[in-house]
């Protein structure tokens, strides 16, 4: 059956199908840490988990003081759905915002915004303590605080296994080296999309930590400090968020109009194409076979990053066929308009 008849009669279903692996679950819900469940507490505990949540989706620090959510600082009710407080440990308030009204609050502050699809990141953590030098791996006690700031941060980060031939590679050499080498040979098996690198040391009852990020082309490198472990880890991925924000958030009405051709579509993927596009406004202009067209709003160089995440391949547009001409016509008819040739061209 083709594309056409697959989008006509499936738009119901589209909410149920599994969208990409780098999509974050929960990324609009929060949990802050709070010491009681008395009524300042929760105010309190109700505005850090909005100045997070603003953090999380635009990756401005900047942004939470914003003029244009004003309204929202004031009264952060008009967009939560519902809140709880979960035991922990620790005891921390969950709130839970409404997408379409936080995303609107967002939009019409005129802030830029991350979605829900991001690169997923494998975590190398080395740790240095009293009690000597530890690779955190994937299903111990020490890989928890990781995950916390991860989904405090709004980050998929995975972590090694770290069996003995990982503990080999995850060395204080092969962590502080600035080629990634040796890490990402040992890395592909996971199949993240960027690989983190972070030595963390104890000293005197302090942590701090060195990290290096590589994603694609790209590399950030930067410090942190914190008083325990989970705070510094929180740190860290604070840092790291904000670095990739710059590369995916989109500003509502920056960057020009885009035409974008996706070639090799099924319904699937389509679905994933409309929450990889929703930040750029993409439309359907039209569909052909396995090709769709849209339109979007925004920055080339953005757009590339975000379809990079889905592992799609760009390709060279092409020309736009050309368009017969009626004999019949009348002299002076004007001619058939034609659809100029996409801006940009990607197929899966």
């Amino acid at each position: 059956m083709r594309l056409r008849n697959y989008l006509l009669a499936s738009f119901v279903t589209l909410s149920s199908v599994q969208l990409h692996a780098e999509t974050v679950n929960n990324l609009y819900q929060v949990r802050e840490p709070v010491s009681s469940q008395t009524p300042d507490e929760r105010t309190q505990a109700t505005q850090r988990a909005l100045e997070t949540l603003v953090l999380r989706l635009t990756g401005d620090p900047k942004a939470f003081a914003s003029p244009g959510l004003a309204a929202v600082r004031q009264d952060p009710q008009q967009i939560i759905s519902q809140y709880g407080y979960d035991a922990g440990p620790p005891e921390s308030l969950q709130v839970d915002f409404d997408v379409a009204s936080t995303d609107k609050a967002l939009r019409g502050a005129g802030l830029a915004t991350w979605g829900s699809n991001r690169p997923s990141i494998l975590g190398w953590w080395l740790s240095d303590s009293v009690e000597g030098s530890s690779l955190v791996g994937d299903g111990q006690a020490a890989a928890e605080p990781l995950r916390r700031a991860a989904q405090h941060r709004g980050l998929p980060l995975r972590l090694p296994l770290a069996d003995l031939g990982e503990q080999g590679v995850g060395t204080a050499q092969n962590i502080d080296n600035a080629s990634p080498a040796a890490l990402r040979s040992a890395s592909e098996r996971y199949g993240a999309d960027a690989l983190l690198a972070v030595h963390a040391k104890e000293e005197g009852g302090q942590w701090s930590a060195t990290w290096r990020l590589w994603q694609g082309d790209k590399r950030e490198q930067g410090k942190a400090e914190g008083a325990d472990q989970a705070a510094l880890a929180d740190a860290v991925l604070l840092s790291v968020s904000q670095r990739l924000a710059t590369r995916f958030a989109a500003k509502p009405g920056v960057g020009g109009d885009l035409t974008l051709l996706v070639g090799g579509m099924n319904l699937e993927r389509y679905a994933q194409m409309g929450r990889l596009l929703e930040p750029y406004g993409g439309r359907v202009k039209t569909v052909d076979g396995d090709k769709v067209l849209y339109r979007v709003t925004g920055s080339a160089d953005q757009l590339r990053a975000q379809l990079s995440l889905a592992k799609l391949q760009e390709v060279p547009p092409q020309p736009p066929a050309p368009v017969a001409v009626d004999p019949q016509a009348p002299p002076g008819t004007p001619a058939p308009a034609v659809e100029p040739a996409p801006g940009l061209s990607f197929s899966w």
